[in-house]
């Protein structure tokens, strides 16, 4: 029997009622280690719809987010709103002994990633940013790959994630006062990945590793300020190096390649992978053979693996998700703070010259 079958299903309440809140309590439904009791929203019909369409009693619709963290019946909170209320609601939620599971990025920058983290460890409680790509087994597995040396002492990796949205200075997407642009939409996945690469590569203690330098270059929208699309490069201690790239404006491949001395892995669906379930491909190209060996991973699906994740290691008493621990959430914040100083992105919630001051 799975030890996990001896405890309750994790009761969880999403704050928001947007696309992504919808795709993860979907996610959580597929899992046996957890089930949606509730929702918070601005309005109580928002929450009033989102809790029929995902099964939720019309108790635990909640017409604001001070309800939903005031429920004695929800024991972890889904952060889906913009990005720049995930620090307080994640503060709030800390101090209302609820455990977190907060949406990417966690924080506009490494100064509120930082009150996050004190936040939760003060309040006793398990804290995590959704990178749900780190906790598919394809993601486990190219990890254990570079570790083994299957492609020799890894030099480069190569990863991108971009897509175009049409500009409308309503969206979020291109609002700098909501955190809009490429870099801290979706930038934080190819870091992220560079990040867990060069870990895996060193060998460590750590799931991951810290570059040495940051430098980028990219285009700013001339309205909003925000990054269309943009270029890292990126160098770890050891000499390995990441050509990392994202965007809001321009759609790019969504790829990742990992280059090593003996050959290279190749990663055509890194981020989103199996969204459903079922099964999906990456190859490795062993030097010296003569075609490319094809690697299979299945799983479920994509958000409900983070939902279990999270659950079991909270049911097991743990004090940090392996898959993307607070440690790990700050140096990808710091990265990403180099990254977007490079550029000269600054946004309201940094604050005079905080920008580049904390890498």
């Amino acid at each position: 029997m799975d030890p996990l079958d001896a405890f309750p299903p994790l009761r969880w309440g999403i704050f928001s009622t947007g696309r992504i809140a919808g795709v993860f309590a979907r996610g959580v439904a597929t899992t046996r280690t957890g089930r949606v009791v509730a929702v918070g929203s601005r309005t109580p019909e928002n929450a009033a719809r989102f809790a029929a369409e995902h099964g939720i009693a019309p108790t635990g619709a909640h017409g604001s987010y001070e309800a939903l963290l005031a429920d004695p019946g929800v024991e972890a909170v889904y952060i889906a709103t913009p990005h720049p209320e995930h620090v307080a609601w994640v503060e709030r939620a800390a101090a209302a002994g609820k455990h977190i599971l907060c949406e990417k990025p966690a924080g506009m920058n490494l100064a509120e990633g930082r009150r996050m983290v004190t936040a939760a460890r003060r309040a006793g409680v398990l804290f995590m940013e959704a990178f749900m790509y780190r906790c598919h087994p394809q993601t486990t597995r190219i990890a254990a790959l570079v570790r083994s040396g299957a492609i020799g002492r890894v030099r480069l990796v190569q990863a991108s994630f971009g897509f175009r949205a049409e500009y409308s200075p309503a969206s979020r997407l291109w609002s700098r006062a909501l955190g809009g642009g490429g870099i801290l939409d979706v930038g934080g996945y190819p870091m992220s990945f560079a990040r867990w690469i060069a870990g895996a590569a060193a060998g460590g203690v750590e799931a991951f590793a810290d570059p040495v330098e940051v430098t980028g270059v990219g285009r700013l929208h001339p309205e909003t300020g925000v990054d269309e699309w943009a270029a890292a490069g990126v160098r770890f201690a050891d000499g390995l190096v990441a050509q990392l790239a994202t965007g809001v404006g321009l759609a790019l491949d969504n790829q990742a390649r990992v280059f090593g001395t003996e050959g290279w892995i190749e990663v055509p669906h890194p981020w989103i992978i199996t969204r459903g379930g079922g099964a999906l491909d990456f190859r490795l190209h062993r030097r010296g053979a003569g075609a490319p060996e094809t690697i299979t991973t299945e799983a479920g699906n994509l958000y409900g693996l983070e939902a279990a994740e999270f659950a079991a290691v909270l049911r097991a008493g743990g004090g940090a998700v392996p898959a993307m621990t607070p440690e790990d959430t700050l140096g990808n914040l710091a990265a990403l703070d180099r990254w977007r100083a490079a550029i000269g992105l600054v946004y309201p919630a940094d604050g005079a010259g905080a920008v580049g001051a904390s890498g």
